[in-house]
């Protein structure tokens, strides 16, 4: 049985692939050599090789499974441990996707798309905590940990780099997996080890999980009548606490507005158009192209969208949908950008769902904002140049009268203030 395990699992797998292949998803091609079998011989220096009737250059189906059950014959013979049958999938699927060297595209078992759809919901069990990853080096930060959150009440820093989620390194391993792993069970616990400037050896924290309910927007009237609020991240329940902050702050007189995506990682496309959506006259707001060049438009449809002075704060951990947003009001010309160059993430990803329940994320295509700008690798510039002060990194909390960004915003809008 478990002999044709991997034969059965691969021909699943390319049946799986043909469906995307009629939905356009995924393009398979499989050669035309259909008779190779592999072979094994021992060389004089002890080595296996792996031999073939036929050249192994050409990529075929048979080669592949021919060959994934020879190796699956050599872990049986001599791997140390047992093996689950489902392990081998998921390394399968895992690799395939990985294959592409795409650190944005994935697989996620059953679980990890749960988990994701949590996330994305806005509430989940976990430590509570922004985290971000550098695409080139793998290296995953802690960007902030929410206010009175487990990973906070633990001594979890702005800037620690996590090194590893339960005994387990993940540097370059994919993000989402690894924020799978910190979450859980309400009361169970994780233990996440960092590595922080200044100290010469990694820090464990065990914490205990609770349910997070993510304070995506925070909202307060500054002095002078301005507004502020801030946005974490854009999730399903971003838009509505977006608008009872602008509703409330109209009702009090605001007479200019600040918003902060400074540490916001990115989120859903949909929720990011119907903030700017808001904010801006009817017309373009982003749009995107495949590698067709199929071109696709998301577009402000509200005519009664706030007319007020505007500043946007953005900085170097301000991703993805955070960019659209910069970027869509910095080209209408609403709003004053003022902070650090961002993050450069100008590409889209879709999560398509499988029918056992697993899923996987592919990038599709690039996004633009109105004025053709593409910033991938590259980021929103501001408008107005400010670094945050360095002794105020670290900070959780930073207070408004210290925050020199958010002072230099401020007296950007007081000059425009009637």
């Amino acid at each position: 049985m478990k002999r044709n395990f991997i034969s059965g699992l691969l021909t699943g797998l390319c049946g799986a692939l043909l469906i995307f292949t009629l939905f356009g998803a995924v393009l398979l091609h499989v050669g035309n050599k259909e008779n190779q079998e592999f072979n094994s011989a021992t060389a004089s220096d002890g080595k296996v090789k792996v031999q073939a009737s036929e050249s192994t250059n050409q990529i075929s189906y048979p080669n592949i499974v021919q060959k994934l059950t020879f190796l699956q014959k050599l872990i049986d013979e001599y791997y140390l441990e047992d093996v689950k049958e489902d392990t081998f999938a998921d390394g399968i699927y895992k690799g395939f996707i990985s294959s592409l060297k795409d650190p944005y595209s994935t697989y996620y078992t059953e679980t990890e798309y749960k988990a994701l759809m949590e996330s994305s919901s806005g509430v989940y069990c976990g430590i509570g905590a922004t985290v971000s990853q550098n695409a080139e080096t793998g290296v995953i930060t802690i960007v902030k940990p929410f206010e009175g959150s487990p990973a906070h009440k633990a001594g979890i820093l702005p800037g620690d780099i996590i090194y590893k989620v339960d005994g387990k390194e993940v540097t370059g391993e994919d993000l989402s997996e690894v924020v799978s792993n910190m979450k859980g069970l309400e009361g169970s616990k994780v233990v996440i080890t960092v590595v922080r400037e200044g100290e010469s050896d990694p820090i464990s924290y065990t914490v205990k999980r609770a349910k997070i309910e993510v304070p995506t927007v925070e909202y307060q009237m500054l002095e002078n009548k301005i507004g502020y609020i801030s946005i974490l991240q854009f999730d399903e329940v971003t838009v509505e606490q977006f608008n009872t902050a602008v509703d409330s702050l109209e009702a009090k007189g605001m007479k200019g507005l600040v918003i902060d995506v400074r540490d916001n990682p990115g989120g859903l496309l949909s929720a990011v158009v119907k903030i700017v959506d808001r904010l801006v006259k009817p017309g373009l707001v982003v749009y995107t192209e495949d590698k067709y060049g199929n071109r696709e438009e998301e577009k402000a449809t509200d005519k009664d969208a706030v007319s007020l002075p505007m500043a946007v704060l953005i900085n170097g951990n301000s991703a993805s949908a955070s960019e659209i947003f910069a970027g869509t009001l910095q080209d209408d010309k609403v709003a004053t950008v003022v902070g650090t160059t961002s993050f450069g993430k100008g590409i889209v990803q879709k999560v398509i769902p499988l029918s056992d329940g697993s899923a996987v994320k592919l990038t599709i295509s690039k996004y633009y904002t109105p004025s053709g700008r593409n910033i991938h690798g590259v980021g929103i510039t501001p408008d107005i140049k400010v670094e945050l002060d360095k002794n105020l990194k670290q900070e959780l909390t930073i207070p408004k009268e210290k925050d020199n960004q958010l002072q230099k915003a401020i007296s950007t809008l007081s000059k425009k203030i009637k």
